[in-house]
């Protein structure tokens, strides 16, 4: 519990390790202009939009999608699993992905995360442990840092923290995906869920990336 309690403590000192400059008129926050972070190898710097005037003109710009199955998602997934903002998510990002201490999961269909997503998110669709056992679980928990003991049990002492999203308020795949990995014994203390998704990333002109172009005929 420590840990969730120091996090907002952290945030200003953390991110001040690239502080804001005069060339650029749209800062992070008064301080901070970027961050890098590094996605499929290639490094890459986080940075909002430069342009004033932009604004957004995808498929982000809806209000109304269908509902089922897109409705309106809680604030809190679970009581004990911390919800946090933009300035929470890009620490996380600057320290512990940076320090291989953290995972960043998009936890959307594979379709979604090719199409944009945050920069050195990976991918585990809510869909595959969703559907996992045990043992298929087992070995996602490992690729995340558990350890299995000589008496087969689990040891998450060495666990990464996760931060999880998907697309905002109105997707239910982040909903779907952490009661499943809770099922299994991943501790509460371990995950933080960002809830504004892609869509509240894209608000504020934060940068996104594209794995897979998808051309319009």
């Amino acid at each position: 519990m420590k840990k969730l309690l120091l996090l907002p403590l952290l945030i200003g000192v953390i991110l001040a390790q690239t502080p804001k400059t005069d060339d650029y008129l749209v800062g992070i926050t008064n301080q901070l202009s970027h961050i890098i972070t590094s996605d499929s190898g290639q490094r890459v710097k986080i940075e909002r939009i430069q342009d004033v005037e932009n604004v957004l003109s995808d498929d982000f710009t809806k209000t109304s999608r269908q509902c089922p199955p897109f409705c309106i998602q809680p604030t809190k997934v679970d009581k004990n699993v911390k919800n946090i903002g933009e300035l929470e998510l890009l620490a996380f990002i600057n320290r512990k992905i940076s320090s291989h201490k953290g995972i960043l999961i998009d936890t959307r269909l594979k379709s979604w995360f090719e199409l944009e997503t945050i920069p050195s998110a990976i991918n585990i669709p809510f869909s595959v442990v969703e559907s996992a056992d045990k043992k298929k679980m087992g070995k996602i928990f490992e690729i995340l840092g558990m350890k299995i003991k000589s008496d087969n049990s689990w040891d998450f002492s060495k666990a990464k923290e996760l931060a999880i999203f998907d697309n905002g308020a109105w997707c239910a795949q982040a909903s779907h995906f952490l009661p499943h990995i809770l099922k299994y014994g991943y501790p509460t203390e371990k995950i933080f869920y960002y809830r504004a998704g892609l869509q509240g990333w894209k608000l504020v002109g934060l940068t996104t990336l594209v794995h897979k172009e998808i051309i319009k005929k």
